[in-house]
């Protein structure tokens, strides 16, 4: 069960992805997760180096849709002025919000990179369906809901015991 917890990769934020390696590995999908992923938890829309970001996916080939937890409003509010395909009240880490990414996207698990904040839901999520995971940092944690901080201290005890 721990191993489903790992991510593939670990980066401090989405600008460190090296999307030329993932393409040139055949990947062409990126189911992503949207607070304290792409922008922090309360933020409402994109920031300027996020769109720059969001070109150079498209340019490069990548097909990309969100997938959050988060209520519809929140989402629809974020993701319809950038036109991305988005999955609302996703109820990650089971496999249904993944699924249906990946068909809207019509790729496979090994075509597709899942990039989120939070282990016991985006890489868990991810890995359970074989998808190549990568882990962000938070990039607001102060203004995270209580579960997620929940969540943040059990991943914080699986960091502990997967050190041991």
């Amino acid at each position: 069960m721990l191993k489903k917890l790992i991510p593939q990769q670990q980066v401090n934020s989405i600008y460190e992805i090296d999307l030329h390696a993932l393409f040139k590995q055949g990947y062409r999908g990126i189911i992503t997760d949207l607070d304290n992923t792409l922008v922090g938890a309360k933020a409402p829309l994109a920031t300027p180096e996020l769109i720059d970001w969001l070109k150079v996916v498209g340019q490069i080939g990548f097909q990309i849709v969100i997938v959050s937890n988060n209520q519809r409003e929140r989402v629809t509010q974020f993701a319809e002025p950038l036109s991305l395909p988005f999955i609302y009240r996703a109820k990650k880490p089971t496999n249904a919000s993944f699924r249906r990414a990946l068909h809207i996207m019509n790729l496979e698990a090994g075509q597709t990179v899942v990039i989120g904040d939070q282990m016991l839901t985006d890489v868990l999520g991810g890995n359970r369906m074989g998808l190549y995971t990568i882990l962000v940092q938070p990039i607001s944690p102060a203004d995270e809901g209580f579960f997620t901080k929940v969540n943040r201290r059990l991943e914080k005890a699986v960091r502990i015991m997967m050190k041991r």
